[in-house]
């Protein structure tokens, strides 16, 4: 979901900068330089968010035990009632290499995912571009 929601917003983004991009390329600046530029901001969202999210998760996961009653205390319910289930609480399992492996695939989609606007920011023509500026 992140993927696309970044897909969309470097989309906007290039829709929304053609001037500055045209003005750009009639500076020299090539084809290629104004794909990395979206490529680094595309990948710098990326992997801030990855890591703001693995962060956050290892830190809920591993403190479950704290939370839900926190939250059972601060609203006046509870999650999972010692009459109707076999468990009393939620119980938690931190796998460091599913960390691991989600995290990459996190960072790994959020890259393939600055191609495409990346890519149309390149092909943007300085003529068509400036002609309603």
């Amino acid at each position: 979901m992140a993927a696309f929601n970044l897909v969309s917003t470097l989309v906007m983004t290039v829709k929304d900068k053609q001037a500055d991009i045209a003005i750009l390329r009639t500076l020299g600046a090539s084809p290629r330089s104004v794909m990395k530029i979206f490529i680094v901001q595309g990948t710098l969202v990326g992997v801030l968010g990855s890591l703001l999210g693995v962060v956050l998760g290892v830190l809920v996961a591993l403190n479950v035990d704290v939370i839900v009653p926190a939250i059972e205390h601060t609203f006046g319910v509870q999650f999972l009632s010692k009459e109707i289930y076999l468990i009393s609480e939620i119980p938690s399992d931190l796998r460091w290499f599913d960390v691991g492996a989600i995290g990459g695939v996190a960072v790994l989609l959020a890259f393939l995912s600055t191609i495409y606007p990346s890519w149309a920011a390149a092909r943007v023509k300085p003529a068509e571009a400036l002609r309603y500026e």
